[in-house]
């Protein structure tokens, strides 16, 4: 009785068996007859099509039963797999979708709305998986083989990508996508989302227009390249900006943009061009703001000392759990670049460099919000001296799992008002006045 139900699944099972054989064979008779020295001459979107017509022809003189869904799927996913992604272009195609993360050739997990949910999406084996990575990382110059078993890269979609490979993964090739998607969030998005309220995004504003020094603090998948790009629309249209990145995700709008990308070493183990290289050469670029996509090591000395000689309105991301912490970790990353500094002495240098930190965070249920917005107002003896003007106090979870709170202004003024009424901004008293701005 137990064992009756079996049978429909391996039926299924060798159903599913069968058109992957089939599929793999029609790949491979495609392979044949394609006329490499002509697919050069053809656009696209042309090319797509007459291959189109090709494949059609083999499912059809393939003895085979197939529906006209599955001939269609069948004719898609052979075009997928000779000029596209294979298995990935299907996930990439949905809009909704945020993160795939790949443990192994079959196991394929996504991120839809905050919500983590495995998909029915596999490769072959591992080679298949590995043959999609390297089709990835080959068009922006990386590699990743043995000697070199980890990528961090940029997918032409502009989405980050990192894969790790064995011997360093265990169980098969291992991929994370974090995608941006072809149009970014704008602010009147997080308004809609509650990322923030107006009080908030008038004090960023003004901040940015008067070249206040803005660290991002969060932790994975918070948000901070999101909010980063968002803010960076504040930034005037004539201002020359240099970007700095390991892999190039940020998409500002500005016309005077100079975009550069770190570069590992070469097989032999040379060439490598660190952040911290590119931020002494970005100061010789005569740039008037400077963006790090993320600060994460020993190129913390150079930023800060670009912040405090003239290239005020610069701005970076770090990964910490507090605006605390991430004055913390700044003096980490200052000791990994080999000077023995006093302590006091760095936490002037950061005291004097940074003047706002903004905390992101990622809430249980999926919900991303800015937590604090804190003023560095300076040094108390040997300490960084800094207040909250706008916090988010979460209050519970709600019966879909999902956290909520209410937004709060502290009722204290920033120290640094006087420079933003300089620049012609101007807030209201009223966006100071202590109470709860928005509940959500």
């Amino acid at each position: 009785m137990t064992t009756k139900p079996a049978a429909p699944l391996r039926s299924a099972e060798s159903k599913e068996h069968s058109y992957e054989e089939l599929k793999q064979r029609i790949h491979n008779k495609l392979v044949d007859k394609l006329d490499l020295s002509r697919i050069g001459e053809l656009e696209g979107d042309v090319l797509r099509r007459e291959i189109r017509l090709v494949v059609e022809h083999l499912c059809d003189s393939e003895d085979t039963l197939l529906n006209r869904n599955e001939r269609e799927r069948l004719v898609n996913e052979v075009l997928d797999e000779a000029f596209g992604l294979g298995p990935l272009e299907m996930l990439l195609k949905d809009q909704t979708i945020t993160d795939i993360l790949i443990n192994g050739p079959k196991s394929v997990y996504i991120e839809r709305r905050g919500k983590m949910e495995r998909t029915t999406v596999s490769f072959r084996n591992n080679n298949h998986l590995m043959q999609i990575i390297d089709r990835i990382i080959s068009k922006v110059g990386r590699r990743v083989d043995e000697t070199c078993p980890m990528v961090d890269a940029r997918m032409l979609d502009g989405s980050r990508f990192n894969a790790i490979i064995p011997p360093l993964a265990l169980d098969g090739a291992c991929v994370s996508i974090r995608r941006f998607g072809k149009s970014p969030l704008k602010l009147e998005d997080l308004l809609n989302y509650k990322t923030f309220t107006p009080e908030m995004v008038m004090l960023l504003e003004g901040a940015i227009k008067a070249r206040l020094n803005i660290l991002i603090s969060g932790g994975t998948g918070s948000g901070k390249t999101t909010l980063l790009n968002t803010l960076s629309s504040f930034i005037p249209n004539s201002d020359r900006v240099v970007t700095i990145e390991d892999a190039a995700e940020l998409q500002l709008q500005q016309d005077h943009v100079v975009r550069l990308e770190t570069r590992p070493s070469n097989i032999e183990g040379k060439g490598e061009i660190t952040a911290t290289d590119l931020v002494r050469n970005a100061l010789r670029m005569r740039p008037e703001r400077i963006i790090i996509g993320e600060c994460r090591g020993a190129e913390a000395l150079d930023m800060l000392q670009a912040m405090n000689t003239g290239h005020e309105g610069s701005m970076t991301t770090l990964h910490a759990n507090s605006p605390r912490d991430a004055i913390a970790r700044l003096e980490t990353m200052i000791m990994m670049a080999g000077f023995e500094l006093p302590l006091k002495a760095m936490r002037t240098q950061i005291a004097s460099a940074i003047d706002l930190i903004i905390q992101v965070s990622r809430l249980q249920g999926g919900p991303r919000k800015i937590t604090c917005i804190t003023e560095v107002v300076g040094m108390e003896q040997d300490t960084v001296v800094m207040q909250d003007v706008y916090r988010f106090d979460r209050q519970g979870v709600d019966e879909a799992g999902r956290a909520y709170g209410q937004f709060i202004a502290t009722g204290i003024r920033p120290m640094f008002m006087p420079r933003l009424e300089s620049a012609g901004v101007r807030l209201p008293a009223s966006a100071f006045r202590e109470r709860v701005m928005l509940e959500d």
